[in-house]
């Protein structure tokens, strides 16, 4: 996984545990895809840690699916030892009818599902009180009174019956969901947006097919065409999820389905809905229990290809591998739509996507989708290079950086630095061991697989890799030794952004709406007035009386051009092409415009915006605000925020020595811009009229 990813999960978790010592219920949103069992475990386990006092009870939507999963993942992260101090419990409703219901009371975690919480359910006939009494009050005088934190996962569900006993049970109540539902008060107060989970790579992009006249056909074919890429690129087989409707017209989708398949015949698919005798298959699947299809269906090496369900797969099942999803049913709820089309965002490279060639990056971070645009999605806005999009690619090159690891450092060799520790006195534990190599940068490691190839020699590199991580980032943070100039890189042919608000009119830098409106969003107040400075100024004339940007001709031109008409005068082609400067914004999603750093981890700088000059000069813009909004008065860290501003003018300042581009870290306090320019290793901090006077000139 990559480092960005684990910083966001970590840091949504820090956020829940701050908050759990001011409020008593706290909302948390998250993409489904997004590791939200895996954050959820984080939390508890941080509060199990500080807190002896505390048992979370964790009540999930399914009739026993949820649960079982969630059981399974949080005993799966104690026995690796992610999170050591959860010791969890399946409460189970598989018990005679004439039977108590019994919980044991030595247990921190209780999976709780939805059935047993449910009007009529055992619980809630006196022996969900019971339980909680048991829990609660002390064994014996030297003990203290527990505190019962609950967790609705996939809070989007009622909990009437649950949420009747909050008042006297209940000292925190956690709202988990995708979807939280606002008419209840579930206003999220920590968020991981689609557009962060995405820039982590956790969650893929959605590629949305908006015609509502495809056939089942059309997207069979489509489907075939990817399934073999993601074969031979990812190693994984795909598959396609279709969403029939419930009733009268389930069948007739259904016999267009089948007709569709079997014209191609070499599609295994399973149809999987709530009553076992309707499920069906095609596959050698056929010969296991009903109860065994989704486990089996839901494997990177799975024979099935397509699903077709009803509601099924909106509750907890998760299929990283599928990769498109068709809805022929006429949903009228957003939330079930949300949820479904989580189904196809999953990563199904996640834990090693560093490894993969950049078009199996591209192929695992794209998903397809018929039928369905949700809010979010609606949000996003295509866009594209104007026509002769090659013209201007080809004249907007900018050389990127890369950090070299350890392993490049000139003259080091692992043997001979381990030769030189001291031998360890007393050994770790091996499952310490394993820990901490598994905590250590990427590069590392694979120092480390490529020196033990023996067990002892694993041990020996395990027991030595506090020192081994401390010579990396000493290397690595020289950005005069570590950095090095890498590929040329240009602004993707399409991209698309966020509706963000803070907008502004562009009709002539290089990028242009899929709809064709001028109005573009930015993603913050300092982001949008910057766009606003730099649309401005392109259009200066410069001290040789030319504009101060670059202006290219795109489009149709006159086809004779220079010909000569009758009265010998050469047409002009300009008046019939479309000029625009070279300058836009670097769109994150796929832009290949990027710069390493180094904070704890290696990071990319993925700079605002990009301009080239009437002298050919490049101009890499950063774009900072120390201004509060708001929206980030809950989750602003002031000194990491610092820490961060002072490595990228580290980073940028040997960037600008390489690459010979000029860099900036524009930043702004209240209405005043402080610019830090970088040009060939040397540092300037510039205003916004010395900013304008520097661009004019052609100084080398």
């Amino acid at each position: 996984m990559l480092q960005a990813a684990i910083e966001l999960q970590k840091a949504a978790v820090k956020k829940l545990i701050n908050l759990t010592t001011t409020q008593d219920e706290i909302t948390f949103k998250s993409p489904t895809g997004s590791g939200k069992t895996y954050m959820m475990a984080n939390m508890m386990n941080s509060i199990l840690e500080q807190f002896e006092d505390v048992i979370f009870l964790v009540s999930t939507l399914s009739k026993g699916s949820l649960a079982t999963q969630n059981y399974e993942k949080f005993m799966e992260y104690s026995a690796k030892g992610d999170f050591k101090s959860l010791r969890p419990y399946l409460i189970s409703s598989e018990v005679a009818a004439e039977e108590r219901l019994f919980v044991p009371i030595d247990y921190n975690v209780y999976i709780l599902p939805r059935d047993l919480y449910k009007k009529g359910g055992k619980l809630m006939q006196g022996a969900m009180e019971s339980f909680l009494h048991s829990i609660i009050l002390p064994k014996c005088f030297s003990e203290t009174m527990k505190r019962v934190f609950l967790i609705k996962d996939e809070c989007h569900i009622a909990t009437n019956n649950l949420d009747s006993l909050s008042d006297r049970y209940f000292t925190k109540t956690y709202n988990f969901s995708a979807t939280p539902k606002l008419s209840r008060g579930q206003h999220p107060d920590v968020e991981i947006t689609s557009a962060e989970a995405v820039s982590a790579k956790l969650i893929k992009n959605v590629e949305i097919i908006d015609d509502p006249n495809v056939a089942v056909g059309d997207v069979v074919t489509k489907f075939q065409e990817i399934r073999e890429q993601y074969r031979n690129l990812l190693g994984v087989n795909p598959c396609l999820i279709i969403q029939i409707s419930n009733k009268d017209k389930a069948d007739e989708e259904l016999q267009k389905i089948y007709n569709a398949l079997n014209k191609e015949n070499v599609l295994k698919w399973m149809l999987i809905v709530n009553n076992d005798k309707e499920c069906d298959t095609n596959d050698d699947l056929k010969k296991l229990p009903i109860n065994k299809w989704k486990d089996y269906a839901k494997e990177n090496s799975s024979t099935i290809d397509v699903i077709i369900f009803k509601m099924v797969i909106t509750e907890g099942w998760d299929i990283p591998r599928a990769c498109m999803l068709y809805q022929i049913r006429d949903s009228k709820s957003k939330q079930l739509d949300e949820q479904v089309i989580g189904r196809v965002r999953r990563n199904p490279r996640l834990l090693d996507y560093a490894m993969l060639s950049e078009e199996a990056q591209k192929l695992a971070m794209t998903a397809w989708v018929w039928g369905i645009v949700t809010d979010d999605l609606k949000k996003s806005f295509g866009v594209k290079l104007w026509q002769d999009s090659d013209i201007i690619t080809n004249e907007f090159m900018v050389t990127t950086t890369r950090i070299k690891t350890l392993s490049e450092k000139p003259f080091f060799d692992i043997h001979d630095f381990l030769s030189k520790l001291p031998v360890a006195i007393a050994p770790s534990s091996i499952f310490k061991l394993y820990r901490d190599f598994k905590k250590a940068e990427l590069s590392v490691q694979e120092i480390g697989h490529d020196y033990a190839d023996d067990f002892s020699r694993w041990l020996n590199f395990a027991e030595n890799i506090e020192s081994i991580a401390t010579e990396s980032t000493q290397y690595i943070c020289d950005y005069t030794y570590s950095m090095e100039a890498a590929d040329e890189a240009s602004f993707a042919p399409s991209s698309h952004y966020a509706d963000n608000g803070y907008y502004t009119n562009i009709t002539d830098w290089v990028w242009k709406r899929n709809d064709g409106k001028e109005k573009f969003s930015f993603d913050s107040e300092a982001e949008w007035k910057w766009a606003e400075i730099l649309k401005d100024l392109v259009k200066e004339d410069n001290n040789d009386g030319e504009r101060v940007g670059k202006r290219l001709f795109v489009g149709k031109k006159n086809p004779n051009a220079g010909q000569p008409n009758l009265q010998g005068i050469e047409p002009d082609f300009i008046n019939t092409a479309k000029q625009i400067y070279v300058w836009g914004k670097n769109y994150v999603p796929n832009s290949a415009i990027k710069f390493e750093y180094y904070l704890g981890t290696r990071r990319f700088s993925y700079p605002d915006f990009v301009m080239k000059d009437s002298y050919g000069r490049v101009h890499i813009f950063e774009v900072k605000s120390v201004n509060i909004s708001s929206s980030m008065s809950g989750n602003f860290d002031n000194k990491i925020y610092k820490a961060k501003l002072e490595e990228l003018k580290r980073a940028y300042k040997q960037a600008s020595t390489l690459t010979g581009h000029i860099f900036y870290l524009p930043i702004l306090r209240d209405d005043i811009w402080r610019i830090y320019q970088y040009v060939n290793g040397d540092e300037e901090i510039l205003s916004r009229d010395s900013l304008l006077h520097y661009v004019k000139l052609n100084v080398v």
